[in-house]
């Protein structure tokens, strides 16, 4: 069961792996863009591609969607990046129901685990498989695979990584399920959970108030998309939206004159060396400019024509 690419790569894992993959659960196509042409889902796709069944119920709870599971005599579900489940169909897989999730659990329960892990600035990270329950992402953990954060890894790189490694944890979990050596465990308990909830617009918007190293990680951490954004204010003309994209935090560079948001050319004019908050200042390379495609910052530069103040907020 589930919709995005990020469950493609454990679907096609456990094929490549000689699973028997009786079905696929996906949401139902939804009408999108200018022409409301039905968008499939991602998982629909490869499924289709493989030759799979696939179901998409408009309501998980519907008797009928769950006649055709109980039909299916599946032993195991494994569910990435999907809905909740009714408790029907929890109890459904006699061998166990798990779900392939982004984040060290108990850790950054919800849903956007690799946002969050990279804007709070997290050394490692990594993904967890567990018995799913009726309490969102609190089930009892089987497996867990941690890798490191660099500081410059974004949002879509750290995506990728934790695909593949997700991949690989699922088929391990399949078969420990399957030969029953697989021992479930309840999730340690922590004082303090980090949650990460859905992002919306408004978690997006830069404080150039922050040091520089906290706005890095929140640029990183939403980069490709959905893109951290501010407004930029050029000489005498009015404000537009702009969103940034890679950058990079000055250390040791003592405290900047300037205002925070205030921007300059380096010396090479290929990066904008911003004020950032405490005194840091933050180098950006490349910038989206509203209703334009993403640039290096050496093209916007050019684009500029004439040298002119510019300040970010």
């Amino acid at each position: 069961m589930g919709t995005p690419a990020f469950a493609v790569e454990p679907l096609k894992a456990l094929l490549e792996a000689g699973v028997q993959v009786v079905a696929v659960v996906t949401v139902p196509d939804k009408p999108a863009g200018r022409g409301l042409k039905l968008h499939t889902s991602a998982v629909k796709d490869y499924a289709l591609a493989q030759g799979l069944l696939v179901l998409q119920p408009a309501q998980l709870s519907n008797p009928t969607f769950t006649e055709q599971l109980i039909q299916l005599q599946a032993e195991i579900g494994v569910v990435v990046a999907f809905r909740k489940l009714p408790r029907a169909v929890l109890e459904l897989p006699w061998l166990g129901l798990f779900n392939l999730h982004a984040s060290l659990l108990p850790q950054y329960r919800g849903a956007a685990p690799i946002n969050w892990a990279l804007i709070n600035g997290e050394r490692e990270t990594g993904v967890t498989t567990f018995l799913l329950s009726e309490q969102i992402d609190a089930g009892q953990v089987l497996l867990q695979e941690r890798i490191p954060l660099p500081l410059a890894m974004t949002a879509g790189e750290l995506h990728d990584s934790l695909a593949q490694l997700g991949s690989r944890l699922v088929v391990e979990t399949v078969r420990g399920l399957a030969d029953r050596t697989l021992l479930a465990k309840p999730q340690p308990e922590c004082e303090m959970l980090k949650p990460a909830p859905k992002i919306f617009r408004a978690d997006c918007r830069i404080d150039w108030g922050k040091s520089a190293f906290a706005i890095h990680n929140l640029i990183r951490g939403l980069s490709p998309s959905p893109g951290a954004w501010c407004h930029m204010q050029r000489g005498e003309k009015g404000a537009e939206d702009v969103k940034l994209f890679t950058t990079q935090p000055l250390a040791n560079t003592g405290k900047s004159p300037l205002p925070a948001g205030t921007a300059s050319p380096t010396e090479l004019r290929d990066e904008l060396c911003v004020a950032c908050g405490n005194g840091t200042e933050l180098l950006v390379k490349e910038i989206q400019p509203a209703g334009k495609k993403r640039m290096g910052v050496d093209a916007f530069l050019r684009g500029l024509g004439t040298e002119v103040p510019i300040r970010f907020s």
